[in-house]
């Protein structure tokens, strides 16, 4: 078969992620199909009932929601078990001296469906993606990133290498099957620096964000008398990478589609005065001891104040968080602090 790089960035190469049996895997996309469509359900229901209610009770409603989820929340137990860590190869503590090396982990186990008619999130495509990289750029992967970082001016994004003193490096913690806070236990990253072997900043990954949303909308603005500094990346380069592709899902947004390398949700809005859906695009992260999120929420431009100065990209909300700690789900809190600042601008 033939596996293109775009079906790895979108996770539609059928390359395996952590979990070796195929009947598991199968199983649970089955149950999260199952549960997707119950919401979906319930969501149609409730939309239609309130179509039939008086506008006036809507807070009540959002409120009452708000609060059973924050309930729910508080009540559920921190030494659950996650299934996605219960993987040992997560647990790996063989130094690989190079990406190509690190490749002999799955090279020969057999692919889970035929490229392109699936989608199944692997760190391992992204391992395979870094030797593309290597071969492509005709340098080590770990070099190529480490300069692209400096030209992005994140001086605190590194390797998360165990050898290496790095300053302000965080201790990471799990809970036990017992839900006591422990400290986390060793691990290797140097098996998949793509899919999860950078150490970074919160204010790092504000600056990645930044550069990300600039090189979006830069496009969109006038050049008066060469002020105005090309992006990063090209305008229609990000676009490509925030456009939803065909085939892909997001286990932690019902709303999103995956699409290269991002999360992305389309804006959409069926009726008036009701939900509505603003364009954005985020990432979560999960490794041993550690969980984290940026979520880039551009702003929607006017279209005939955008060529005027002093509007320049890039506008919008960006939230990033880190946290020393596993299998803490970050994207929902990201988007409410994302709205709460966009909705404070607008009222501005």
């Amino acid at each position: 078969v033939t596996i293109t790089t775009r079906q790895l960035v979108s996770h539609l190469s059928g390359i395996r992620h952590y979990e070796k049996d195929i009947t598991k895997v199968k199983e649970e996309k089955e149950k999260a199909n199952r549960a997707l469509k119950l919401t979906k359900s319930y969501q149609d229901k409730e939309q239609k009932a309130k179509e039939g209610k008086e506008t006036e009770n809507t807070g009540c409603v959002k409120q009452k929601k708000e609060h059973d989820s924050e309930t729910k929340s508080r009540n559920s137990k921190p030494g659950r078990s996650d299934k996605e860590f219960e993987q040992e190869e997560y647990y790996l503590k063989e130094k690989f001296e190079s990406v190509i090396e690190s490749l002999k982990i799955f090279k020969n186990d057999p692919l889970f469906f035929k490229p392109g008619d699936q989608f199944l999130y692997s760190t391992y495509g992204f391992t395979l993606l870094s030797a593309v990289v290597e071969r492509a750029s005709g340098q080590k992967f770990t070099d190529y990133m480490l300069k692209m970082f400096r030209d992005l001016d994140m001086l605190s994004t590194v390797l998360d290498d165990n050898e290496a003193m790095i300053y302000n490096r965080a201790r990471c913690y799990i809970y036990n099957k017992k839900g006591r806070l422990v400290n986390a236990p060793y691990v290797d990253n140097s098996y998949k620096w793509a899919g999860g072997g950078f150490l970074s900043s919160v204010g790092d990954l504000l600056k990645f964000g930044n550069a990300l949303l600039y090189s979006y909308q830069a496009g969109q603005f006038k050049n008066k008398n060469s002020k105005l500094l090309p992006g990063y990346l090209k305008p229609s380069t990000v676009a490509m990478m925030w456009t939803p592709v065909p085939k892909t899902e997001v286990s932690w947004d019902r709303d999103g589609k995956y699409a290269m390398a991002w999360a992305v949700v389309e804006k959409n809005q069926q009726y008036g005065c009701c939900r509505q859906q603003r364009h954005y695009a985020s990432h979560t992260g999960g490794a041993v001891g550690a969980s984290s999120v940026l979520l880039i929420l551009p702003e929607e431009l006017d279209p005939e104040a955008v060529g005027t100065w002093p509007v320049a990209p890039p506008r919008g909300v960006i939230v990033t968080i880190i946290c020393n700690m596993q299998s803490v789900s970050l994207n929902s809190t990201a988007l409410k602090i994302a709205r709460e600042f966009d909705r404070e601008k607008q009222a501005q």
